[in-house]
């Protein structure tokens, strides 16, 4: 499973924040290289650098969010399928709406100052690099905010409802879209490889939403 198992590397991060790297995360490097071509390979080696490195102040966003409300922050894992932070102890639903948006927030960000920047350069590898940053975090950002778990976008969906109605029932309906986004990822996912040529390293658990979908109170 991505994120799980022992660490390749370990370092301080920003903010004294311990930064762990997957092992799995060498697919991404690999995956890039074998459908990319061959002549261009320092191109998907850039890619992959600027991917790594957007999801990484993604989660980077997630970890000041804690700290900016006094959530003490175990770490963050960078791995294959993507990364997560991890934060110590319980927090409320209020708290929780800060922590879970400031990820894609700081993504649209760097899209938005990415993009400003782009034009600024004449052509050549570096607007291209920073036209594909920007790229790459608006992708981000609106990938994060699908309603599935555990994806951003579904933590969102579920807190939202929960103003609206009982946690229970936030649950229940929140499983129940994203059982359906689930059921039809494998075949949207054929589809934009086909289609578009995109490869994504992340499936939303079926078993889980058809568990949220099913609580019993």
């Amino acid at each position: 499973m991505f994120g799980t198992g022992t660490p390749l590397f370990t370092f301080r991060g920003p903010l004294g924040i311990p930064v762990q790297i997957g092992g799995t995360i060498l697919l991404l490097p690999l995956i890039f290289i074998a459908i990319g071509d061959m002549e261009y390979i320092q191109y998907s080696l850039i890619f992959v650098a600027l991917l790594i490195g957007s999801i990484f102040l993604h989660e980077l966003g997630h970890a000041m969010a804690c700290r900016a409300q006094g959530v003490p922050v175990r770490r963050i894992v960078l791995h294959g399928g993507g990364g997560f932070c991890e934060h110590v102890g319980a927090t409320t639903a209020r708290q929780q709406e800060l922590i879970v948006a400031m990820g894609p927030v700081v993504n649209l960000v760097i899209w938005a100052i990415a993009s400003l920047v782009a034009p600024m350069f004449d052509a050549g590898m570096l607007r291209w690099a920073v036209h594909w940053l920007a790229t790459i975090n608006l992708f981000l950002a609106l990938f994060n905010l699908l309603p599935v778990q555990p994806l951003d976008g579904g933590k969102l969906f579920r807190l939202g409802l929960m103003r609206l109605c009982t946690p229970l029932t936030a649950t229940r309906i929140a499983g129940t879209v994203g059982f359906v986004f689930a059921i039809l990822w494998l075949p949207g996912m054929l589809w934009l490889y086909l289609n578009v040529g995109l490869v994504l390293l992340f499936f939303p658990p079926i078993k889980h939403h058809y568990q949220m979908m099913r609580l019993k109170g």
